[in-house]
C-alpha cells in the first residue's frame, strides 16, 4: 500500500499520500470523482499557476500580503510563493494534480489543488516543513488571496486558450496555409478538369484549385485571432458573485496587467464581473470559431484524399507520399492517413462544440457556470488537438505532395464539359446537344465539331483552348 500522512481541513482528517504536495481537499476531491480517470489538461493546469502568480503580484504591489491580513508574510516568504506559482505555471508539477475533470462545477477542487500545490511546495522553497499542520504560507490566506474559484478558474481557463491558440493553433495554421500558397503558385501551370456535384466541370488549374484550399487556411488564422479575442476578457477579482467581495479595487487591473505582459496577450478586466462570472457567452463564441476552422480542415483534408485517390482506379492529381503500410491483408497498398488523421481530429472538434454550446446555454445559473471543468477541458482540447493535427497534416503530407501532371491532363480532352466554351459560338441548346452525342458516342466534342464542321478548325482550337477556359475573357 502506498504510505500516507494525515492532513487536516474544515471537515477533519485526511490521509493523503506521504510526499505528494497537495493536501486535504485535493484528496477528499480525488476520492469523490472517480469518474473518468481525465486529469485536467496540462495548459489548463500550467494557466491556473500563471494567474495564482499574476495574483500574487498583485496583491505584493498593493501590499495586502506583506501589510494587512491576519497571518502576514515577509518579502522573502512572498517571493517564494511567487517562485512556487512559476514552477506550476512552466509545467513542473503537472504531475501534481490528479482530480478529475468530472467534478464540482466550479472547479474549486482543482483551485484548491493549485493552492495547495503552489503552498506547499513555497514552504518548502522557504526552508520550512511543508507537512507541518500550520502553514505559514497558507492555500487560502496567501495563494487565493482577494480570490475565488468562480472567478479565477474562468481566468485560467481564458488564459489557457488564448495562450495555446497564440502559441499552437495560429502558427500551425499559418504553416499549413503557407504550404498550400507555394503548392497554389509552383501547380499554376498544372491543367485539370474541374468537378462540381462530383461530376466533370469545366477545365481549371490544379494551382487554381490549391489557391483555394491557401485562401480557407488564411481564413481560419484570421478566425483562429477572433477565438482568442473572444477569451480576452477576464473575470479575475469579481470573487464569489461578481462583488469583488475581499478584493482591492485596483487587483483585477493589475493581475490583468500581469498576465498581458508575462504572456504577451492583451488581457483585459472584465468589462461586467456579473456577466463574466456567471456566463461563458465568450468560451462559447471562441469555440464557434474554432468549429467553423475545424469544418475548414476537413473539407481540405478530404479533397486532398479524393485528389489523391488511385493510384490506378482513382483521380491520383495529386501523389500523396507514401508514409505506412496501409492494409494487413492487401501488400503494397498505401493509404491516405495524414488526411484521414485530420479528418477526425475536425470531427472530435466538431463535436466538442456541441458540449461547449450546451454547457454554456444550460450551466450559466444567476451568478455561476457550473459546467467550467468540462468547458475548459474540451475547448483547450480543441486548440491544442487541432494544431497538432495541422502540424503533423502539415510536415507529412502537405509539404511532400506532388502534381501528377499527367494524370491531370488526361481528362480534359474526354470531358464533356468542355462544349460549355461553345456557348457564345452555337448557343446552350446545340450545346447541350453535343454533350448528349458525345457522350452516346464516345467521342469527344472537338471530334464531333469537326466531323460535323460546326466550327472551322482555327475557331475550334480557339475556342477548345483548355488554359484560356480557366481564366475570364473580355
Amino acid at each position: 500500500m502506498t504510505e500516507t500522512r494525515i492532513e487536516t481541513d474544515s471537515m477533519g482528517e485526511v490521509h493523503v499520500p506521504a510526499k505528494a504536495y497537495y493536501s486535504a481537499q485535493t484528496q477528499r476531491a480525488i476520492e469523490n470523482f472517480p469518474v473518468s480517470g481525465w486529469t485536467l489538461h496540462p495548459e489548463l493546469i500550467r494557466a491556473m499557476g500563471w494567474v495564482k502568480y499574476a495574483c500574487g503580484v498583485a496583491n505584493r504591489d498593493l501590499g495586502k500580503l506583506t501589510h494587512s491580513g491576519k497571518n502576514k508574510l515577509t518579502d522573502q516568504q512572498v517571493q517564494f510563493m511567487l517562485d512556487a506559482a512559476l514552477e506550476v505555471a512552466h509545467g513542473k508539477w503537472d504531475g501534481e494534480f490528479p482530480i478529475d475533470v468530472f467534478q464540482t462545477g466550479s472547479g474549486t477542487s482543482s483551485n484548491m489543488n493549485v493552492n495547495e500545490v503552489i503552498s506547499n511546495r513555497a514552504i518548502e522553497l522557504a526552508g520550512g516543513d511543508r507537512f507541518e499542520a500550520k502553514k505559514p504560507i497558507h492555500p487560502n490566506d496567501h495563494v487565493n488571496m482577494g480570490q475565488s474559484t468562480n472567478c479565477t478558474f474562468p481566468t485560467a481557463i481564458h488564459v489557457a486558450v488564448a495562450h495555446s491558440i497564440k502559441t499552437q493553433l495560429i502558427p500551425a495554421l499559418k504553416s499549413l496555409a503557407n504550404t498550400l500558397d507555394e503548392k497554389a503558385k509552383s501547380w499554376d501551370k498544372v491543367l485539370k478538369i474541374g468537378r462540381t456535384h462530383l461530376a466533370d466541370a469545366t477545365p481549371i488549374r490544379l494551382g487554381q484549385e490549391f489557391s483555394g484550399f491557401a485562401r480557407q487556411l488564411e481564413l481560419s488564422v484570421q478566425r483562429a485571432q477572433q477565438a482568442m479575442a473572444a477569451v480576452l476578457e477576464l473575470p479575475v477579482g469579481g470573487t464569489a458573485v461578481g462583488t469583488g467581495i475581499n478584493t482591492h479595487p485596483e487587483f483585477s487591473s493589475r493581475v490583468c496587467a500581469v498576465l498581458a505582459k508575462e504572456l504577451d496577450i492583451p488581457f483585459i478586466e472584465a468589462v461586467n464581473h456579473f456577466e463574466a462570472n456567471a456566463q461563458r457567452d465568450g468560451l462559447v463564441e471562441c469555440h464557434g470559431h474554432l468549429r467553423a476552422i475545424a469544418v475548414t480542415l476537413f473539407n481540405v483534408a478530404n479533397n486532398i484524399r479524393w485528389l489523391g485517390s488511385g493510384p490506378r482506379c482513382g483521380f491520383y492529381e495529386v501523389i500523396l507520399a507514401d508514409l505506412q503500410p496501409g492494409s494487413s491483408i492487401m501488400p503494397g497498398k498505401v493509404n491516405p492517413v495524414m488526411c484521414e488523421s485530420l479528418m477526425q481530429v475536425a470531427a472530435l472538434v466538431m463535436g466538442n462544440d456541441q458540449t461547449v454550446a450546451f454547457s454554456g446555454a444550460t450551466g450559466g445559473n444567476f451568478q455561476l457556470n457550473i459546467m467550467m471543468p468540462v468547458m475548459g477541458q474540451t475547448t483547450v482540447g480543441s486548440v491544442v488537438v487541432m494544431a497538432g493535427g495541422v502540424k503533423a497534416f502539415d510536415d507529412l503530407c502537405a509539404k511532400l505532395m506532388e502534381a501528377n501532371p499527367e494524370a491531370c491532363e488526361a481528362s480534359i480532352e474526354k470531358s464533356l464539359a468542355m462544349v460549355t466554351s461553345l456557348n457564345p459560338y452555337i448557343g446552350y441548346e446545340k450545346a447541350a446537344q453535343l454533350a448528349k452525342e458525345a457522350f452516346k458516342s464516345g467521342k469527344t466534342i472537338r471530334q464531333l465539331c469537326l466531323e460535323q464542321k460546326i466550327l472551322s478548325e482555327e475557331q475550334l482550337t480557339e475556342a477548345l483552348d483548355p488554359y484560356s477556359m480557366t481564366e475570364p475573357h473580355a
